[in-house]
């Protein structure tokens, strides 16, 4: 009757430590799990600063523009350069190259 009670205790504890082994394993894959998507998220804050960060500056250069095509000064020589026309008064030189004979 001992002997059967000390294999039914053995039997227990074997049973005890597989369950907890079990459940540890668990613990550890959802940590691990939690950890790898925490890690994710980071990368994609970052990504998402820097992008913000470089539409800031396009929204600035183009604030700048703006300010600077809101004025005469500002505009007509765009215009002269974007159609390549003259005003009146001036000419236009166009300058080969070496290479463009």
């Amino acid at each position: 009757m001992k002997r059967a009670a000390s294999i039914l205790r053995l039997a227990g504890r074997i049973a005890m430590l597989a369950i907890v082994s079990c459940v540890l394993a668990l613990v550890s894959i959802q940590f691990e799990g939690i950890c790898a998507k925490n890690v994710a998220m980071v990368r994609e804050v970052g990504a998402s600063r820097a992008e913000i960060a470089a539409l800031e500056r396009r929204e600035r250069e183009q604030q700048r523009t703006l300010r600077r095509l809101a004025t005469p000064d500002g505009a007509i020589p765009e215009i002269h350069a974007k159609l390549n026309l003259v005003g009146p008064h001036e000419e236009i030189f166009y300058v080969r190259g070496l290479t463009d004979r």
